[in-house]
């Protein structure tokens, strides 16, 4: 419970409402890592196609 306390944006805020917004955090973040993997997979496979692999460094 001292982390929840320590996370706290407003003595009057629920630790449900605390536990709520790491969900929705979560989530985004899982949201933004799963586009930025489709990003690369994109990327990945017109260099794959293209037979050119030097574009590792830079991808």
């Amino acid at each position: 419970m001292n982390a929840l306390k320590e996370i706290k944006k407003d003595p009057r805020e629920t630790y449900n409402e605390i536990i709520l917004d790491l969900i929705k955090d979560a989530r985004e973040t899982s949201e933004l890592n799963t586009f930025v993997a489709k990003a690369q997979e994109s990327k990945m496979k017109e260099l794959w196609e293209e037979g050119d692999y030097s574009g590792w460094e830079h991808a």
